[in-house]
Formats: C-alpha cells, structure tokens, sequence
C-alpha cells in the first residue's frame, strides 16, 4: 500500500506551492484596511447591476473591462459585495500568478533554485502587493499573461493542439481583461525566436505557423472587445500623457514601486545573463518583460498613451522568472566552484546561505514600502475620502434628507456610487440634481439633470458633497445649480472638510 502522507510530502515538494502560499499571505495580509479608491468603485457599482444592466453599459463605457465585470458579477453574487469580498480574486490571481512564474523558471533554467526563487521574488515588489488588493482587472491580467509563458513554454517543446489550446485560452482571457496585455507577443514571438536558433539542429518546422496560428485564435474571441474599447478609449484614457524617453528609462521603477528593489532584481538577473549555461533562455525573459514595455511606449507616441505601470503589470512575471535566473545560476556557480575546489563539506549549505542572501537583498528593499500600500487611504490618498464623507452624512441623517454629489464633466470622481458604497444600510438619501440613475443611464454615475431647480426634490435638508476642501462649496458646483440651492435653502449651515472633499450641509428651515 502506499503511504497516506506521501501525496502530501509530493504536493510539498512542488515548487509553485510556496510561492504561492506567500503571495497569499502578502496579499491577504490588511486586505480591508485601505478603502476602495474610484476605479475600485467602478468594479462594484457595474458587478452589482443586474447582467442586462451591466451588458447595455458595456456598450457604451469600459468595454475593456467587461471580462472582468462579468466574472466579478458571479463572485459578488455568490460572495458579496464587501471590500475583501470585491478584492479575493486578485489575491487569487496574484497567487496563482507566483505559482506560474516559479513553473516557468523550473522550465526555463532546469533549475530547482531558480524556481522557487522566481516565485518568491514576484512576492515582493510593492506594486504586486499593491494590485494582489485592488478590485481590478490587472492581478488576473498577470495571472493569465504569467499561465500563458508557461503554456508556450510547454508548446514550444512539444507543439501538439493539446497543449497549444491551454495558452490560446490564457491570451485570450488576458486580452478580454484587458487589451493592452496583447502586447506581450512582441516578447513571446521573440522567445520562440530565440528558441527556434537555440534548437535549430533538430527544430520542429511546424513552429513556424502554429504560434502565428494560436496567437490568431487567440485574438479572435478578443475583436469585440477591440471593436467596442476603440470607440470608448478617448474618454476612458484621454488623460494619460504621451510618455517620453524619460518616461521609458525609468519606467522599471515605477512599474516595482521601488527604485531600490527594481535596482535589485536587475542586479539578482546578471549571473544567468552573464555566466554560460542558459543565456539564451536568460534573454528570452529579459525580451519578455521589455519588449511589450517598449511596444507599448512607441504606440503611446500618437493619439492615444496607454503608457502606464499598471497597464504593463503584466510584464512583472518575466523579470521575477529572469531574477530568479540569475539566483539559480549563482547558487550553481558556487556549487560548482566548491566542488572543484573539492570544498564538499557544508558547501551546498554555504551556497544556499548565498541564494537565500539574495532573496533577502530585494526584501528588505521592499520592506519600507509594504506600509504604504496598505494604509487606510493608500489606494486613493487624500483625494477620494469617500468613507469620511460618508461618516459625516451618516451622523446627521434625518429621514428625508436628499444628498447632491459632482456629476456631468465631474463624474469621474465616483463620488456618488463611492460616498454611497460607505453609507449605512439604513441612511438613503433621495438623488438632488439626478435626471436619472446609473443605471438607467447605462453609465457609472447618474445621470445631471438639465434643469436644477426642477430636480431638488422636497426634502427640507440636503447634504452638499464638492471636491476639494472649502468653506464656500457652493462656489464649487455649476452657477445654475448653486442659484437653484441658494434660492431655496440659503447658505450651508454645517461645512465639514474632509480631505478632498467638502460635505455641506443645507436646511431650509434654520
């Protein structure tokens, strides 16, 4: 018989299993503490409509994101709609996105030490940590870039259907959640360049056109999301400025959120870039994670920039699987060298005392910036308080009251859905100057009534939210708007600051 624990100390064993179970406890870790930041508001206020609801927006706003909509419309039907409830699947998917990457290296550099490095180094760049806990598409956009890799990896060395389907799936499901991710074909097609020279005394010809082909039938399921995001990317990402060269240079540090750490894990990657054995596979993840950034910055130079770290997230495996490289092939190298030097005695010991010193160097670096992506306002910082805001209504609510939050050219604030999302589940205020609902505007936010003084409603109160923090918020909403409120109830009693932005309070019988 076969000993019952023996699955057990196999599973153990795997290499993929450690990092992820790290990445799930770096990214489980305060996972309710910072609030839900706009775009995160976007992610609850579509995933909660009814899926007819949800289908009609689509058509006209985020189509790039329906994917994600779509899958986060099942979770939260079965899991609810509560801040770690919103944020899970990007835990998942980051860990899932470690396992992966620890996978690639194993395969890529043979090497066990290279895989479990890799992996727990994707553990470690602040900005990981950062989207594992945001309610976005950008964990599973990685998650299934970093599957992909893998699933090419495995296709290239034997090229049936039956293992180019899985990596069709994967760029598909990428593309779905976001477009941008597309671009990782630039370094894919080089990897399987680079592959095909590196094998070229017995290479299997049939490469030639397979990849080209599942890279096609990879798109496919992707065109109405090209078709519809098209349409919708001027107002979706009109404000993102064209990158410079700077821009490009430095573009590794932002993408870690740590100047230091990128510093390192560029450092970590010189062993396997520099010492025989797997240069080639070295540089088939260096272009991995390069060429889509660069692809990207070129195409950013005309109408429309997509250039931005969170967009390239993605990129994040290919330099976690490249560091791990390189910590694989020092412990390799010093391995070798003891032998040679016939130092046999505690020298793996040494040798793995100098991996794990190597891991250590990008920790640490980290280490001062963990903090600041789990604080209370870390996702939004002190522009979008939308919980403050909504501490105050709450302790002053009368039933009746109405609430007027920035719509129309200031919709993109969330600020209705977000100062909604905090409020008590007994506190409704009616909607002032809404012609009509979110939803029934098939939009993110309601809809701005054309003529205020009509849309006031009949409550004697109303709580007056504008961004930014002043004493006279009524100089802060449209002049035809603040006529309308100055006629009926005067000026606010009660102004209240909250750190980007101002709740007022009006009473028509004071």
């Amino acid at each position: 018989m076969r000993p019952a624990g023996r699955p057990v100390v196999r599973l153990l064993g795997q290499v993929w299993l450690w990092p992820a179970v790290v990445m799930l406890a770096v990214g489980g870790y305060r996972l309710g503490t910072p609030d839900l930041w706009r775009d995160e508001m976007a992610t609850w206020t579509v995933a909660t409509r009814s899926l007819g609801d949800l289908l009609r927006l689509l058509q006209h706003i985020d189509a790039s994101n329906g994917a994600y909509y779509l899958v986060m419309h099942v979770w939260t039907a079965v899991f609810g709609d509560s801040t770690v409830a919103l944020r899970m699947p990007s835990v998942l998917a980051m860990a899932g996105a470690a396992a992966f990457v620890a996978l690639t290296a194993e395969r890529m550099f043979g090497n066990r030490v290279a895989a479990v490095g890799a992996g727990l180094l994707f553990t470690v760049p602040p900005e990981v940590s950062r989207y594992a806990q945001e309610a976005r598409a950008y964990a599973l956009v990685t998650c299934a870039i970093a599957a992909a890799t893998w699933f090419l990896l495995r296709a290239l060395e034997q090229p049936t259907w039956r293992r180019w389907a899985p990596y069709c799936v994967a760029m598909a499901l990428a593309g779905a959640g976001h477009l941008i991710s597309f671009s990782t074909v630039a370094g894919q097609a080089a990897l399987v360049l680079l592959h095909l020279w590196r094998t070229r005394g017995s290479v299997d010809r049939r490469l030639l056109w397979r990849y080209p082909l599942a890279v096609l039938v990879a798109a496919l399921p992707v065109l109405p999301v090209v078709l519809l995001g098209s349409r919708q990317s001027d107002r979706q990402l009109g404000w993102i400025e064209k990158p410079s060269a700077g821009g490009l240079l430095h573009f590794g540090e932002h993408l870690f959120g740590s100047h230091l750490v990128f510093y390192a894990f560029a450092v970590l990657a010189l062993p396997v870039l520099l010492l025989p054995g797997r240069r080639v596979q070295a540089w088939q993840a260096l272009l991995l994670a390069e060429l889509p950034v660069v692809g990207v910055w070129v195409v950013s130079q005309g109408d429309t920039s997509y250039f931005i770290e969170r967009y390239l997230l993605f990129t994040m495996p290919a330099w976690a699987v490249l560091a791990g490289g390189g910590v694989g092939a020092a412990y390799g190298f010093a391995t070798g060298l003891a032998g040679r030097l016939r130092l046999r005695s505690g020298a793996r010991v040494a040798a793995g005392a100098l991996a794990v010193g190597m891991l250590a160097v990008p920790a640490a670096a980290a280490l001062p910036k963990q903090p600041a992506v789990r604080y209370v306002g870390s996702h939004n910082g002190s522009e979008e308080p939308f919980r403050a805001a909504a501490a105050v209504i709450a302790a002053g609510y009368r039933a009746g009251d109405g609430m007027a939050a920035p719509l129309g050219d200031q919709s993109w604030a969330m600020v209705w859905p977000g100062v909604s999302y905090y409020l008590p589940s007994d506190v409704h205020p009616y909607p002032v100057f809404v012609a009509q609902s979110a939803d029934d505007a098939e939009d993110l936010s309601p809809a701005v009534c054309d003529l205020p003084a009509s849309c006031l409603g009949q409550g004697a109160r109303i709580w007056l939210l504008v961004l930014g923090d002043t004493r006279d918020p009524l100089t802060a909403v449209p002049d035809d708007e603040a006529q309308a409120l100055r006629a009926r109830y005067g000026t606010p009693d009660q102004v209240t600051p909250v750190g980007g932005f101002t709740v007022a309070l009006l009473d028509r019988d004071s």
